[in-house]
């Protein structure tokens, strides 16, 4: 299937150098594969890739060359630079990983002005309604939260399947991605960490609870989920505040790119989903569109709550509100709709009898079709 940032990447790639990253067996690979008809390709992973890779011997004839985990490389970034700058392009360069590469921003070596970045997501229901178009959405949405989003279990579309993809998937980034940055003993504290967050989905993270259960620190346990966000494990949602300072102090959420790791009521598996694909979306709009935009959630110091708040340009644009079965709209958009005038604000729900909009100018969606259709602003 052609996935949503092909057309993008394309026209590109004869202009910078193209990273593409995002999570282990999100259809990376496929992509940068299927972008011209003849390419050469290298992955660090294989011995006989990185001794090419060492005498730069990649067929120059090629229209596209593609280096997959190049991050893996000791000081890939300078070594890149070197090439764009004395052979420029073309040939096209395409770079992909699992793991996040925009560190450049931290290093005095920096790529900047020689490349785009591309995040690649797992399928959403927006980009399975586009590209698969399924003439049932409620069942599309229902495997989405059984299974998750990753191309090969979603399109196989069993659990039993399911269940065995998922362990080797993350026997993958613990026992390889993880073991070059820390030891056996704290990979299985790492692997301890993952599930307790699968129980914890949609509240806010204590991190000297979870430093006790695990035997360590706090600074530890902030480390840890650092990686698993590099390692595009899960990302954070923190709480929006128009004081910067307090909004860092405030505990995030988590989510995990694959909603099928979530444990806990379906009204939890969805929120999950639903956060990975307004992620989806926001990652879509500033890498192909230029466009900022960011993921919150609101609460106030009497424990009132909105699931989501995104904002454009640092200013809240939208509220987002889930629930797995309720007609009813929550009070909470009353309570922080007043301080941000002319917001928009929509509740979706699993199920609902009807939709409904209100004089308030809130809205009751249903999930499937909200997320099917999936609009920021």
């Amino acid at each position: 299937m052609e996935r949503y940032l092909t057309k993008y990447i394309q026209e590109d790639l004869d202009k910078k150098i193209i990273l593409l990253t995002g999570p282990r067996q999100t259809g990376k690979t496929t992509l940068s594969k299927i972008l011209k008809t003849d390419f050469d390709y290298f992955n660090y992973d294989s011995a006989d890739d990185r001794l090419g890779l060492t005498e730069k011997s990649w067929d120059r004839s090629k229209p596209l060359i593609i280096f997959d985990e190049l991050h893996k490389l000791k000081n890939w970034k300078s070594w890149l630079k070197g090439i764009y700058d004395t052979e420029g392009i073309p040939p096209s360069i395409l770079i992909t990983g699992s793991a996040r590469l925009d560190t450049y921003k931290k290093v005095g070596d920096s790529l900047a002005g020689r490349f785009f970045q591309f995040r690649l997501h797992p399928l959403d229901l927006k980009e399975i309604h586009t590209f698969l178009k399924p003439d049932d959405l409620e069942a599309e949405l229902d495997k989405l939260l059984i299974v998750g989003g990753f191309p090969e279990p979603f399109l196989n579309g069993t659990t039993r399947f399911y269940n065995r993809w998922k362990k080797s998937h993350l026997d993958i980034i613990l026992k390889q991605d993880l073991i070059d940055l820390e030891n056996a003993r704290q990979i299985t504290q790492i692997e301890t960490l993952i599930q307790l967050l699968k129980h914890r989905v949609g509240s806010p993270i204590s991190y000297s609870s979870l430093a006790q259960d695990l035997q360590c620190s706090d600074k530890t346990v902030k480390r840890w989920l650092t990686i698993l966000e590099n390692m595009y494990v899960l990302f954070s949602v923190p709480p929006f505040h128009k004081n910067i300072a307090r909004a860092i102090q405030k505990a995030p959420k988590f989510y995990f790119y694959d909603t099928g790791q979530v444990l806990g009521d379906p009204g939890v598996k969805l929120e999950n989903a639903v956060a990975c694909a307004i992620q989806k979306e926001l990652h879509f709009r500033e890498d192909c569109l230029g466009e900022e935009g960011k993921l919150y959630y609101l609460k106030d110091k009497d424990g009132r709550e909105i699931d989501f708040c995104i904002t454009a340009n640092n200013t809240p644009s939208l509220l987002v509100e889930v629930k797995w079965k309720d007609s009813s709209l929550s009070p909470n958009f009353e309570t922080f709709g007043k301080f941000f005038p002319n917001i928009k604000m929509i509740q979706i729900s699993k199920i609902l009898d009807r939709e409904k909009t209100y004089p308030n100018g809130a809205e009751l969606r249903t999930a499937s079709k909200w997320l099917s259709e999936l609009k920021l602003s």
